[in-house]
């Protein structure tokens, strides 16, 4: 993997909503190398303020008509100064990224099946995910929460990919009514074990615990993809340590999730010391 900070222009902006949108970076150096769940960090204004990046899940690989990898895009929501900025950015505006940084995730590949599941902006890091996936032939199912109907965006390009689609709304006004992890857990008890399923969880902390318990109580392996602050990406700050369990036991240890993450096998995960977002 090659590790590259460029200055990279903004080639769309794709406004979902009044909250969401996906932007579009001219990234070739980036894209060539990325893995899925891999993330970067984007420097959201020429100035000093704000003065830090700001980490972002690599949402696409945009490819050019012959194929090759040309650029990426991000899935943003507007929850603060960098996010607004990055909300309002128009093509031709040039941002500082540095990437692809990070642990990725592992496609499985047939006879098993895969199962993303994600709640809100967890959503990001499954397009990639959804390709290669695709790319090995693996069958493939999204269960995509949210509070709201209209909070369910991008569902088409996951339906471009041949994955399943199941939703779920806190309100009941589209999918299952209920979190995310009623019709999952449905699911898995349907499902005998010489039935080989992988769970990849991406969202909140506290559905993220509900997945890992409910991929324990099933005996199904799951990874999660963590959505800690960070400061820098590179391990330097110490600010998005989460505390997790050693290969050998004993008491959980901190650990930094733009290393030794941000995808983490989820039993290894101290759940019960986590901070809940």
């Amino acid at each position: 993997m090659m590790l590259v900070d460029i200055d990279a222009a903004v080639i769309a902006n794709r406004r979902l909503s009044d909250d969401y949108n996906v932007l579009a970076f001219d990234a070739a150096a980036i894209a060539r190398s990325a893995r899925p769940g891999q993330f970067v960090m984007i420097k959201t204004s020429r100035g000093l303020d704000p003065l830090l990046r700001r980490p972002f899940s690599i949402f696409e690989i945009l490819r050019n008509n012959s194929g090759a990898a040309t650029g990426v895009s991000i899935f943003n929501k507007h929850v603060g100064a960098g996010t607004s900025l990055l909300a309002e950015a128009e093509p031709g505006a040039r941002l500082l990224i540095l990437g692809p940084l990070g642990r990725p995730f592992e496609p499985v590949d047939p006879p098993a099946e895969a199962w993303m599941v994600a709640g809100g902006v967890g959503l990001a890091p499954f397009v990639t995910l959804a390709e290669a996936l695709a790319a090995r032939g693996t069958r493939t199912t999204l269960f995509y929460g949210a509070r709201r109907g209209e909070d369910l965006y991008c569902i088409e390009l996951f339906e471009s990919l041949g994955v399943g689609i199941v939703l779920a709304t806190e309100d009941g006004t589209r999918g299952v009514h209920g979190r995310v992890t009623v019709p999952l857990e449905s699911a898995l008890r349907q499902r005998t074990l010489g039935e080989p399923v992988k769970l990849y969880v991406c969202g909140p902390t506290p559905m993220m615990r509900a997945c890992a318990g409910l991929s324990l109580t099933y005996g199904r392996a799951c990874d999660v993809s963590l959505e800690q602050v960070m400061g820098c990406g590179l391990g330097g700050c110490y600010s998005c340590v989460v505390p997790a369990r050693s290969d050998t036991g004993g008491p959980p240890h901190h650990t930094r999730t733009c290393i030794d993450g941000p995808v983490f096998e989820a039993q290894r995960v101290a759940w019960d010391a986590m901070t809940s977002h």
